[in-house]
Formats: C-alpha cells, sequence, structure tokens
C-alpha cells in the first residue's frame, strides 16, 4: 500500500557537517555531526544520545560550493525536535523543525 507524501518541502539526501546545540529540560548539550537529509523546513541528523521531544536546537550548518554556487554559506537555523528514532550504533536520529534560519556573515561568529 502506497501511502501520500506528506511533506510541504522537498528533501536532498546531503551529508552537511553541522555543530547542533540544545536544551532538554535542565541539561544543555552540543554535537558536531552530519546531516542525512536536508529541506527548508527541516533536517534529519544523528546524536549520541537522546533528546526530547520539543526540544529547543540551534543548528549552524555550510552549504557546500556545490549548492550555493558562490563559495560555502554557513546557516544558524533556530528551531525544536520533533521526532527521535532510536538507531543502532549507540546514536539517536534527530528531526527537527527548522523555524527560521539566517545566513551568516565570514566573519561573523557563533555565540
Amino acid at each position: 500500500m502506497a501511502y501520500p507524501e506528506r511533506r510541504a518541502a522537498r528533501r536532498f539526501q546531503i551529508k552537511l557537517p553541522m555543530t547542533v546545540r540544545w536544551t532538554s529540560g535542565a541539561a544543555v548539550g552540543e554535537a558536531q555531526t552530519e546531516s542525512r537529509d536536508v529541506s527548508s523546513r527541516g533536517v534529519y541528523f544523528f546524536l549520541p544520545k537522546q533528546v526530547s521531544h520539543g526540544s529547543p536546537v540551534e543548528i549552524v550548518l555550510t552549504l557546500p560550493h556545490e549548492v550555493t554556487l558562490a563559495g560555502p554559506v554557513r546557516v544558524r537555523c533556530l528551531g525544536r525536535v520533533h521526532r527521535t528514532d532510536d538507531e543502532d550504533e549507540g546514536r539517536s536520529g534527530i528531526v527537527a523543525e527548522i523555524h527560521r534560519y539566517e545566513f551568516l556573515r565570514g566573519d561573523e561568529s557563533v555565540a
């Protein structure tokens, strides 16, 4: 049985290096990882630990020259964890909804 596609934005299966910061209850975490797929509304990635549904996340990723055709571009995305999947190898698959994003200039540091 085929299920209708519910996504409103096209997904791109692309591995992009990312820094992810999250807050889950009183705990704050940060990890270097990479995306499995990306769309304008969300990103799927892996973390070494489980993060609670609804937790706020900040993701900084770099779009490569092959995507931008103008050199690498860093993007800061703010959103929330929408879903988590338990994966093998002691890591969790995370689906984060992107609520807002901004392009960072080359000289702009991430605080």
